[in-house]
Protein backbone atom coordinates (compact mmCIF):
# COMPACT_ATOMS: atom_id res chain seq x y z
CA UNK A 1 0.00 0.00 0.00
CA UNK A 2 1.26 3.35 -0.71
CA UNK A 3 0.77 4.58 3.11
CA UNK A 4 2.99 1.45 4.18
CA UNK A 5 5.23 3.42 6.80
CA UNK A 6 1.41 4.34 8.62
CA UNK A 7 0.51 1.05 8.19
CA UNK A 8 3.23 0.33 10.97
CA UNK A 9 1.49 2.12 13.42
CA UNK A 10 -0.69 0.74 16.28
CA UNK A 11 -2.38 3.46 17.39
CA UNK A 12 -2.83 7.24 15.50
CA UNK A 13 -4.53 10.04 16.99
CA UNK A 14 -5.25 13.43 15.51
CA UNK A 15 -6.69 16.36 17.73
CA UNK A 16 -9.00 19.33 16.43
CA UNK A 17 -12.27 20.50 15.12
CA UNK A 18 -14.34 21.22 11.82
CA UNK A 19 -13.21 20.64 8.50
CA UNK A 20 -9.48 20.69 9.30
CA UNK A 21 -9.80 17.67 11.47
CA UNK A 22 -12.45 15.81 9.18
CA UNK A 23 -9.88 16.29 6.06
CA UNK A 24 -7.25 14.47 8.40
CA UNK A 25 -9.49 11.56 9.16
CA UNK A 26 -10.51 11.13 5.61
CA UNK A 27 -6.74 10.95 4.31
CA UNK A 28 -5.94 8.21 7.03
CA UNK A 29 -9.12 6.57 6.93
CA UNK A 30 -7.51 3.53 5.55
CA UNK A 31 -5.80 2.83 9.21
CA UNK A 32 -9.77 1.57 10.25
CA UNK A 33 -10.19 1.06 14.15
CA UNK A 34 -6.08 1.75 14.46
CA UNK A 35 -6.97 5.48 13.70
CA UNK A 36 -9.01 7.89 16.45
CA UNK A 37 -9.96 11.34 16.43
CA UNK A 38 -10.74 13.60 19.26
CA UNK A 39 -12.79 16.25 18.54
CA UNK A 40 -13.58 19.55 20.23
CA UNK A 41 -17.28 20.21 21.62
CA UNK A 42 -16.68 24.21 22.69
CA UNK A 43 -19.07 25.25 18.94
CA UNK A 44 -21.35 27.74 19.43
CA UNK A 45 -22.33 29.24 16.34
CA UNK A 46 -25.09 27.48 14.03
CA UNK A 47 -27.31 25.02 14.57
CA UNK A 48 -24.93 23.42 16.85
CA UNK A 49 -25.20 27.06 18.95
CA UNK A 50 -29.02 26.50 18.80
CA UNK A 51 -28.89 23.46 19.59
CA UNK A 52 -26.50 24.19 22.75
CA UNK A 53 -28.82 27.32 24.16
CA UNK A 54 -32.04 25.49 23.84
CA UNK A 55 -31.29 21.72 25.17
CA UNK A 56 -27.71 22.63 26.90
CA UNK A 57 -26.28 19.71 25.00
CA UNK A 58 -22.49 18.97 24.22
CA UNK A 59 -21.58 20.75 20.63
CA UNK A 60 -22.21 18.38 18.28
CA UNK A 61 -21.29 20.33 14.57
CA UNK A 62 -17.32 18.72 14.56
CA UNK A 63 -18.43 15.24 15.66
CA UNK A 64 -20.89 15.67 13.09
CA UNK A 65 -18.73 16.79 10.47
CA UNK A 66 -15.71 14.22 11.28
CA UNK A 67 -18.44 11.35 11.08
CA UNK A 68 -19.52 12.86 7.60
CA UNK A 69 -15.98 13.17 6.21
CA UNK A 70 -15.66 9.16 7.37
CA UNK A 71 -18.76 8.04 5.53
CA UNK A 72 -19.16 5.98 2.66
CA UNK A 73 -20.62 8.01 -0.30
CA UNK A 74 -22.86 7.86 -2.02
CA UNK A 75 -25.47 6.58 0.66
CA UNK A 76 -28.71 7.31 1.84
CA UNK A 77 -27.08 7.63 5.43
CA UNK A 78 -24.22 9.87 4.61
CA UNK A 79 -27.34 11.92 2.61
CA UNK A 80 -29.40 12.26 5.79
CA UNK A 81 -27.16 12.91 7.93
CA UNK A 82 -25.77 15.71 5.69
CA UNK A 83 -29.24 17.51 5.24
CA UNK A 84 -29.69 20.99 6.34
CA UNK A 85 -33.02 22.19 6.54
CA UNK A 86 -34.70 25.23 4.57
CA UNK A 87 -37.62 27.03 4.82
CA UNK A 88 -39.13 29.88 7.42
CA UNK A 89 -39.62 27.59 10.75
CA UNK A 90 -37.62 26.74 13.66
CA UNK A 91 -36.08 24.13 11.77
CA UNK A 92 -34.11 26.42 8.96
CA UNK A 93 -30.62 25.92 9.18
CA UNK A 94 -30.40 23.14 11.54
CA UNK A 95 -28.28 20.16 10.80
CA UNK A 96 -30.14 16.63 10.39
CA UNK A 97 -26.92 15.09 11.67
CA UNK A 98 -26.75 17.60 14.60
CA UNK A 99 -30.35 16.97 15.68
CA UNK A 100 -30.14 13.04 15.24
CA UNK A 101 -26.96 12.79 17.55
CA UNK A 102 -28.64 15.04 19.99
CA UNK A 103 -31.71 12.96 20.07
CA UNK A 104 -29.65 9.38 20.07
CA UNK A 105 -27.97 11.08 23.39
CA UNK A 106 -31.07 11.44 25.23
CA UNK A 107 -31.80 7.91 24.73
CA UNK A 108 -28.11 6.75 25.77
CA UNK A 109 -26.30 7.23 28.95
CA UNK A 110 -23.73 9.29 27.56
CA UNK A 111 -22.61 11.27 24.15
CA UNK A 112 -20.25 8.64 23.16
CA UNK A 113 -22.53 5.91 22.63
CA UNK A 114 -24.74 8.33 20.60
CA UNK A 115 -21.74 8.85 18.22
CA UNK A 116 -20.77 5.50 18.22
CA UNK A 117 -24.39 4.66 17.01
CA UNK A 118 -23.89 6.67 14.18
CA UNK A 119 -20.62 4.60 13.60
CA UNK A 120 -22.40 1.81 13.36
CA UNK A 121 -25.21 3.35 11.20
CA UNK A 122 -22.46 4.44 8.74
CA UNK A 123 -20.16 2.01 9.12
CA UNK A 124 -17.55 4.33 9.74
CA UNK A 125 -14.35 2.17 11.68
CA UNK A 126 -12.57 5.21 13.03
CA UNK A 127 -13.12 6.01 16.45
CA UNK A 128 -14.23 9.39 17.29
CA UNK A 129 -14.43 10.42 20.79
CA UNK A 130 -15.65 14.08 21.95
CA UNK A 131 -12.70 16.10 23.90
CA UNK A 132 -15.27 16.19 26.93
CA UNK A 133 -19.33 14.75 27.30
CA UNK A 134 -19.86 17.88 28.98
CA UNK A 135 -21.15 21.37 27.77
CA UNK A 136 -18.46 24.06 28.17
CA UNK A 137 -17.48 27.20 26.65
CA UNK A 138 -14.47 28.53 25.26
CA UNK A 139 -13.78 31.83 26.78
CA UNK A 140 -10.80 34.34 25.80
CA UNK A 141 -8.51 36.62 28.35
CA UNK A 142 -7.72 39.58 26.73
CA UNK A 143 -4.62 41.81 27.48
CA UNK A 144 -6.93 44.35 28.96
CA UNK A 145 -7.99 41.55 31.55
CA UNK A 146 -11.43 41.17 29.96
CA UNK A 147 -12.79 37.80 29.79
CA UNK A 148 -14.68 37.13 25.66
CA UNK A 149 -17.19 34.46 25.95
CA UNK A 150 -17.48 31.70 23.08
CA UNK A 151 -16.59 30.47 20.46
CA UNK A 152 -17.80 32.81 17.56
CA UNK A 153 -16.74 36.15 20.11
CA UNK A 154 -12.96 34.84 20.26
CA UNK A 155 -13.12 34.31 16.71
CA UNK A 156 -14.54 37.94 16.40
CA UNK A 157 -11.73 39.47 18.28
CA UNK A 158 -9.88 42.48 17.18
CA UNK A 159 -6.75 41.12 18.71
CA UNK A 160 -5.38 38.01 19.86
CA UNK A 161 -5.83 36.77 23.46
CA UNK A 162 -3.07 36.05 25.72
CA UNK A 163 -4.59 33.01 27.55
CA UNK A 164 -7.30 30.28 26.60
CA UNK A 165 -9.24 28.83 29.23
CA UNK A 166 -12.84 26.57 29.36
CA UNK A 167 -15.55 27.22 31.57
CA UNK A 168 -16.85 25.68 33.31
CA UNK A 169 -14.25 22.88 33.70
CA UNK A 170 -15.38 19.46 32.69
CA UNK A 171 -13.73 16.59 32.69
CA UNK A 172 -11.82 14.85 29.69
CA UNK A 173 -13.48 12.10 28.36
CA UNK A 174 -12.04 8.64 29.75
CA UNK A 175 -11.69 7.09 26.24
CA UNK A 176 -9.82 10.18 24.51
CA UNK A 177 -7.40 9.67 27.44
CA UNK A 178 -6.86 6.58 27.04
CA UNK A 179 -6.31 6.65 22.87
CA UNK A 180 -3.62 9.10 23.90
CA UNK A 181 -1.97 7.16 26.45
CA UNK A 182 -1.30 4.26 23.39
CA UNK A 183 -0.80 5.91 20.28
CA UNK A 184 2.70 5.91 18.57
CA UNK A 185 1.35 9.06 16.58
CA UNK A 186 -0.36 11.81 17.68
CA UNK A 187 -1.40 14.53 14.77
CA UNK A 188 -2.61 18.04 15.56
CA UNK A 189 -4.46 20.38 13.21
CA UNK A 190 -4.82 21.29 10.56
CA UNK A 191 -7.82 23.79 11.50
CA UNK A 192 -8.66 27.14 13.19
CA UNK A 193 -5.81 27.36 15.94
CA UNK A 194 -7.55 29.22 18.49
CA UNK A 195 -11.40 27.78 18.06
CA UNK A 196 -10.79 24.04 17.01
CA UNK A 197 -6.97 23.12 17.84
CA UNK A 198 -6.75 24.69 21.21
CA UNK A 199 -9.39 23.74 22.92
CA UNK A 200 -9.11 19.75 23.43
CA UNK A 201 -5.33 21.01 24.87
CA UNK A 202 -6.78 22.81 27.45
CA UNK A 203 -8.61 19.92 29.37
CA UNK A 204 -5.73 19.23 31.92
CA UNK A 205 -6.30 15.38 31.22
CA UNK A 206 -5.69 15.35 27.67
CA UNK A 207 -2.62 17.93 28.01
CA UNK A 208 -1.09 15.19 30.29
CA UNK A 209 -1.69 12.25 28.43
CA UNK A 210 0.21 14.08 25.76
CA UNK A 211 2.80 15.08 27.97
CA UNK A 212 3.31 11.58 28.99
CA UNK A 213 3.39 10.26 25.78
CA UNK A 214 6.24 8.80 23.84
CA UNK A 215 4.41 9.20 20.28
CA UNK A 216 5.54 10.85 17.62
CA UNK A 217 3.72 14.36 17.68
CA UNK A 218 3.39 16.10 14.58
CA UNK A 219 1.56 19.29 13.68
CA UNK A 220 -0.31 19.91 10.31
CA UNK A 221 -0.07 23.97 9.71
CA UNK A 222 -3.04 25.46 7.60
CA UNK A 223 -2.72 26.18 3.53
CA UNK A 224 -4.30 29.84 4.21
CA UNK A 225 -4.10 32.90 6.42
CA UNK A 226 -7.26 32.74 9.39
CA UNK A 227 -9.51 34.62 9.48
CA UNK A 228 -9.26 35.29 13.20
CA UNK A 229 -6.75 36.59 15.73
CA UNK A 230 -4.66 33.87 14.84
CA UNK A 231 -3.85 35.40 11.58
CA UNK A 232 -1.15 37.14 13.12
CA UNK A 233 0.52 33.86 14.88
CA UNK A 234 3.73 32.62 12.98
CA UNK A 235 4.26 29.03 12.89
CA UNK A 236 6.55 29.43 15.83
CA UNK A 237 4.06 31.69 17.78
CA UNK A 238 1.71 28.65 17.68
CA UNK A 239 4.23 26.16 18.83
CA UNK A 240 4.58 28.30 21.91
CA UNK A 241 1.09 27.93 22.27
CA UNK A 242 1.10 24.39 22.31
CA UNK A 243 4.42 24.07 24.59
CA UNK A 244 2.54 26.67 26.95
CA UNK A 245 -0.65 24.91 27.46
CA UNK A 246 0.58 20.84 27.16
CA UNK A 247 3.76 21.81 29.52
CA UNK A 248 6.29 20.40 27.57
CA UNK A 249 8.08 20.96 24.03
CA UNK A 250 6.43 17.87 22.13
CA UNK A 251 6.45 18.63 18.50
CA UNK A 252 8.62 16.47 16.69
CA UNK A 253 7.61 17.78 12.77
CA UNK A 254 5.70 20.14 11.05
CA UNK A 255 3.94 19.40 7.82
CA UNK A 256 3.51 23.05 5.80
CA UNK A 257 2.59 23.55 2.12
CA UNK A 258 5.02 24.74 -0.44
CA UNK A 259 5.46 24.29 -4.11
CA UNK A 260 7.95 21.38 -3.52
CA UNK A 261 8.83 18.64 -1.54
CA UNK A 262 11.46 19.56 1.17
CA UNK A 263 11.97 17.76 3.80
CA UNK A 264 14.06 19.00 6.86
CA UNK A 265 17.11 17.43 8.78
CA UNK A 266 17.71 20.19 10.63
CA UNK A 267 16.23 21.23 14.22
CA UNK A 268 14.58 24.70 14.23
CA UNK A 269 13.77 25.32 18.16
CA UNK A 270 13.92 21.22 17.90
CA UNK A 271 11.47 21.08 15.57
CA UNK A 272 11.73 19.88 12.39
CA UNK A 273 10.11 21.39 8.92
CA UNK A 274 8.93 19.77 6.25
CA UNK A 275 7.36 20.93 2.82
CA UNK A 276 5.24 19.00 0.24
CA UNK A 277 2.68 20.36 -2.53
CA UNK A 278 -0.69 19.76 -0.16
CA UNK A 279 -3.41 21.57 -2.30
CA UNK A 280 -6.33 20.11 -3.39
CA UNK A 281 -6.78 20.73 -7.40
CA UNK A 282 -10.72 20.44 -6.26
CA UNK A 283 -11.18 22.58 -3.57
CA UNK A 284 -7.98 24.81 -2.95
CA UNK A 285 -8.67 25.72 0.24
CA UNK A 286 -8.30 22.19 1.56
CA UNK A 287 -5.76 19.56 2.06
CA UNK A 288 -5.26 17.17 -0.72
CA UNK A 289 -6.06 13.58 0.69
CA UNK A 290 -4.11 11.42 -1.21
CA UNK A 291 -0.83 13.89 -0.76
CA UNK A 292 -1.49 15.12 2.87
CA UNK A 293 -1.93 11.32 3.66
CA UNK A 294 1.70 10.30 1.47
CA UNK A 295 3.35 13.53 3.49
CA UNK A 296 2.44 12.10 6.80
CA UNK A 297 3.92 8.27 5.52
CA UNK A 298 6.73 9.95 4.37
CA UNK A 299 7.79 12.48 7.60
CA UNK A 300 7.34 9.08 9.58
CA UNK A 301 9.36 7.06 7.70
CA UNK A 302 12.58 9.77 7.31
CA UNK A 303 11.99 9.96 11.36
CA UNK A 304 12.36 7.09 12.59
CA UNK A 305 9.68 4.43 13.21
CA UNK A 306 7.10 4.61 16.26
CA UNK A 307 9.46 2.30 18.11
CA UNK A 308 12.25 4.30 18.24
CA UNK A 309 10.71 7.85 18.59
CA UNK A 310 10.87 7.40 22.57
CA UNK A 311 14.89 6.93 22.46
CA UNK A 312 15.11 9.57 19.88
CA UNK A 313 13.46 12.54 21.45
CA UNK A 314 15.55 11.32 24.81
CA UNK A 315 18.75 11.97 22.64
CA UNK A 316 17.30 15.02 20.64
CA UNK A 317 16.72 16.63 24.20
CA UNK A 318 20.28 16.65 25.40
Amino acid sequence: MLNHKLNNYHHVVAIGGGHGLGRILASLSFLGPRLTGIVATTDNGGSTGRLRQDQQTIAWGDLRNCLSHLAHRPSLGSMLFDHRFTGDNELSGHNLGNVVLHALDQLCVRPLEAVNLIRGLLKIETQIIPMSEASTHLVALTHCGNKVFGELNVDGMKEAPIALSLEPEVEATSEACDALAKADLIIIGPGSFLTSILPPLLLPQIAKSIRDSNAHVMLIDNLTAEYSPASTFSIEDKIAWFNQVIGKEVIADVIQHADEIKLSYSNINGVRFNHFPLVSQHHPGLHDKTALAEAISQVCDLHHTPIDMAQYRHCNMK
